[in-house]
């Protein structure tokens, strides 16, 4: 599904009445149906990558519980190194194993030596590179004490996994975006509209 294809036609106006009817009064419909759609939105695309979003998700969020639960700053450094460690991990195998297996293979080559390279057919997951740097920024600014960690997992899933954003950005900062999830949004009519603006002038270039 993209932005462009005739599913996303039906699928956003769906996700607009249900988020304006059904959930307009909880805060906790609001943020479970923005997750539900995009699940739904990135599933899409390739359903076994569901696995490594939420991975990415709640590593992150569970590491920044556990960040604001001690206060000794040596813990918190390896927690955040660790999670870190972690997704990047994942971002770089699935981006350039076969990259940088090839380029070594190729090196020794130059040098006489031929090895065998043991590239393996990965398929790149989409927008792994925006939703991984998107939770990153949660936990590193818990650890910065930029943000104060969340207990609400609804509010911090539909944080990460933002249908509009997850596959080409932008990249959003937890500190500036996060705190919208906390809070019942209410329908404004004028700013409907003028997203709905948006939204015809950026599918028109």
């Amino acid at each position: 599904m993209t932005f462009q294809s005739l599913e996303y036609l039906v699928f956003l106006p769906v996700v607009f009445i249900l988020y304006w009817t059904v959930c307009r009064s909880s805060k906790a419909l609001q943020n479970g149906l923005v997750v539900a759609a995009s699940l739904v939105f990135y599933g899409w695309w390739d359903w076994r990558f569901l696995g490594l979003l939420l991975l990415t998700a709640f590593s992150t969020f569970i590491a920044g519980w556990w960040m604001g639960q001690t206060g000794e700053m040596k813990k918190r450094k390896w927690i955040s190194a660790g999670v870190i460690v972690l997704n990047v991990g994942i971002l770089f195998f699935f981006k350039y194993y076969n990259f940088f297996v090839q380029t070594f293979a190729d090196a020794f080559s130059l040098m006489g030596m031929n090895i065998s390279a043991h590239t393996l057919k990965i398929l790149l997951p989409v927008g792994i590179s925006f939703y991984t740097f998107t939770a990153l920024s949660y936990s590193i600014d818990v650890y910065m004490r930029k943000v104060e960690p969340t207990h609400d997992v609804l509010a911090y899933l539909a944080y990460v996994t933002f249908f509009p954003s997850i596959l080409s950005g932008p990249i959003s900062r937890a500190q500036k975006q996060l705190p919208q999830y906390f809070k019942l949004r209410r329908f404004n009519y004028y700013k409907t509209v003028n997203a709905c603006k948006l939204i015809l002038i950026g599918g028109g270039n």
